[in-house]
This record gives structure tokens, sequence and C-alpha cells, in this order.
């Protein structure tokens, strides 16, 4: 069983010290069994780290409407009985990943006010306050403008936000999307799409990523103004890069679309 000082000697080991700031993808099963369990992944982030966000992202406050854009990479009416289980968007709404939920619960921690795509952080507030309806993942270029890192903590590139943002950095279309609220649906633009093709990225930030292990995952720790330099790169180059291969996937056949590519 891990511990926590396991996880504050990886992270220490992996350079990170109390200036550091974080963007934090965790993944509690990848990780196996810690003493403390996600109280103890975060309590160690705490106190290594200077500043800690991880997206805290509510997606079960997201309908699909009957009709919408073409070239949005969603099927439109197709949806109804996840839109009736859909839940209203409240600051304290749970977020699913344990971890990030472990976060928000901490009374240090603050939450930025997007219905779908918030984030959670402690010393992050201008992070936190540079959201908007507009720029969901504005967060990640404020912590790109402040020396900031990437920490994948058992997860991989499927989870990590900031190739989205490189994504929309480099040019590539982004998708509206509708969340419900107590002052009704909610139009948000600017969302991002999938993530399934993101784990190609891994090669090209060989170079730049620090890795260990905590028990059987891996964990890797990459400069955040390099991956968004190296990713925006590659997505202005080839419009392909960062896209999934299954030919079903609707908002990567969107994206091609846009670009007049094929699979």
């Amino acid at each position: 069983q891990l511990s926590y000082r396991d996880l504050i000697t990886v992270f220490r080991t992996l350079g990170m010290r109390p200036t550091s700031r974080l963007l934090v993808h965790a993944s509690l099963p990848a990780l196996g069994s810690i003493a403390g369990g996600a109280d103890s992944v975060v309590g160690a982030l705490l106190s290594t780290c200077e500043t800690v966000l991880m997206p805290s992202f509510t997606e079960q406050a997201m309908i699909t409407p009957e009709i919408g854009p073409a070239e949005n990479g969603m099927a439109y009416g197709a949806e109804l009985e996840v839109n009736l289980a859909a839940e209203f968007y409240h600051p304290d709404l749970p977020t699913r990943d344990p971890v990030a939920e472990r976060l928000r619960q901490d009374r240090r921690t603050a939450r930025s006010m997007h219905p779908l795509y918030s984030f959670v952080g402690v010393n992050a507030d201008e992070a936190l306050q540079s959201q908007s309806l507009d720029d969901p993942l504005a967060p990640v270029g404020w912590l790109a403008d402040f020396d900031g890192d990437v920490l994948l903590l058992g997860a991989n590139h499927k989870d990590n936000i900031s190739l989205h943002y490189a994504e929309r950095a480099a040019g590539r279309m982004q998708f509206i999307r509708w969340a419900l609220t107590p002052e009704g649906v909610v139009v948000c633009p600017n969302c991002p799409g999938c993530s399934e093709g993101f784990p190609a990225v891994s090669e090209r930030l060989a170079g730049v990523t620090r890795r260990a292990r905590l028990g059987a995952a891996r964990v890797e720790l990459i400069p955040l103004r390099d991956l968004l330099h190296i990713a925006v790169g590659w997505v202005r180059q080839d419009p392909r890069a960062l896209l999934c291969s299954q030919p079903g996937c609707p908002r990567c056949r969107a994206v091609r679309a846009s670009v007049g590519v094929v699979l």
C-alpha cells in the first residue's frame, strides 16, 4: 500500500517545490491502494506546491437540444434520456473525479463558475477568474504564462485538458454545448472536442517530460509552456494531429470536415 510519504517523495523527485504551480490530472484506480485515498493525494499536493489546479467538470449538467448548428459534433434530439437525467448546475455540484472532488471540498479551494467546464484550485484565484463562457480553458493559459506544469498522476494524455487548449490556440474548430442552470439553458461556446487521440503526443513530449513510478503507476511532469509550444506547432503542421481514428467519432469527423481532410 502506498503512503502519503511515498507521494511526497515522488513529487520531490520530479522537481516539484514550494513555488510550483500545477495543473493536475490524477487517476486513483491507476495508483492502486493508497492509505488515505484521495485525502492523501490532495494533502501531498498542497504540502508540496504553491498552486494546485484541477478540472472539476460537470458534464452531468449538459443537455442536447432538438436542433442546433451544423457540424457541431453531436446528434441533435438523440439524447432524451440523458436530458431527463441532467442536473441543474450550481457551484457545489460535485465533479465525478474523486481527487478533484476532494480538492473542491477543501476549505482553501475556490472554483470557477463555468456550468460545464469549471476548475478548482488553491492559490489559483487569478487563474480561476480568467475563465469566461467564451474562454472555458483560460486557466490553462494563465498557468502557462506563470511557468506552470502539468502533472499526470496515474493519468494519461487522454485526460490532459491542456491539449484541448493547444487545439484552440492552433485554430482548430471548437464546439457549442448547452448547460442546464436554474436561470435556464446557457449556451456554452468554444467547448473542447475528443481526446481519444491525445496519447499520440507522448513521443513528441518525451524530451521535456520528467517521469517517475509510484507503485504500478506512471507519473509525469511536463512544463506547460513547452507542452503548448509543441502541441500547437504539431496541430498547425498536421490537421490530423491529436484526432482519434474512430470513423464514427462525430467531433473528430467535424474537425476533419472543417479543414477538408479525411480519415
